[in-house]
């Protein structure tokens, strides 16, 4: 469980090693409406940020009025979870299950692909008209094995329902959107214990997180400049991974910083990936290819 302690975190006896941290790996365009920076699996990271598959950064960028909404129209996943958290702008989603939701600023949506699904995520249409400014985050989140094959899920956490717990010494606050801290539980349901938190510390302020053994940890920078265990700063769209050592994680800003907390249980069984599936064996791969060319996903109508 974490366990914030303000500035006087500077003081703790007992802080982890410093963490390696990366830049993007790559830029590209998802679809004609997120332009992205890649942190993982670029660096080949796979291992380390384990069970996080990919950490897509998208924005800040300003899209013009249009009556076309821009985004990723229909494609599949299978065999992992979808995390996009929105900072700013307005995204819709719509799937082959069923569901339909929009998400804008605070927003998270979460949807669980397992045996299959196929999607779309559009800028949202009214926003889309007046244009904006659009920031997100999306995450894949990996299904162990045996939970794969489940009925798809989707989660809408909106922001009102998604708790901000305030740090000691009025050193900044923590969202939680899954998992735990200090005895609040986020909103998330989830199959592989993860905790994943919104950090703000002000500058000149410090705080430490805790986290259980054996868990892999990682911490994006959305905005702002802060250390993490005494290494150099960490500044925008920059991943500090610090592996599994359990220890004490300091965070202390020199500018008020915004950051994504990433922990979670490692998932210690082979990947085989391709476009949008995520298995454990390269047949299992062919098997979704397959089924989704045959329509066992379903469509959009």
């Amino acid at each position: 469980m974490t366990q914030p302690t303000g500035r006087a975190a500077a003081k703790e006896p007992t802080i982890g090693g410093r963490p390696r941290i990366y830049s993007p790996g790559s830029t590209h365009v998802v679809g004609d409406g997120f332009h992205v920076r890649n942190l993982f699996p670029s660096h080949d990271l796979d291992r380390d940020v384990s069970p996080f598959l990919m950490l897509d950064y998208a924005g800040p960028t300003d899209y013009p009025p249009t009556d076309h909404p821009r985004g990723v129209g229909e494609h599949p996943h299978r065999g992992f979870e979808t995390v996009t958290i929105v900072y700013q702008g307005k995204v819709a989603h719509r799937d082959s299950a069923g569901n339909a939701g929009v998400i804008g600023p605070g927003d998270v949506q979460w949807m669980t692909a397992a045996s299959g699904v196929v999607h779309e995520e559009l800028h949202e249409r009214e926003w889309a008209k007046r244009g904006g400014t659009l920031q997100a985050i999306q995450l894949w989140v990996n299904l162990p094995a045996a939970f794969k094959m489940t009925a798809p899920r989707y989660q809408t956490l909106v922001q009102e329902r998604i708790p901000v717990i305030p740090l000691d010494g009025g050193a900044g606050s923590l969202r939680v959107i899954a998992g735990e801290f200090n005895g609040v539980r986020g909103p998330a349901a989830t199959f592989t214990p993860v905790q994943l938190h919104d950090l703000r510390v002000k500058a000149r302020h410090g705080t430490t997180l805790g986290f259980a053994a054996g868990w892999n940890v990682a911490l994006f920078m959305l905005e702002g400049r802060a250390t993490v265990n005494g290494s150099e700063p960490v500044t925008e769209a920059q991943v500090a991974v610090l592996g599994d050592s359990g220890a004490p994680v300091l965070v202390e800003a020199q500018q008020d910083a915004t950051m994504l907390v990433m922990a979670g249980e490692p998932i210690h069984e082979p990947i085989a990936r391709y476009g949008p599936f995520v298995m454990n064996r390269q047949q299992e791969i062919v098997q979704a290819v397959q089924d989704y060319q045959a329509g066992k996903m379903g469509h959009l109508s």
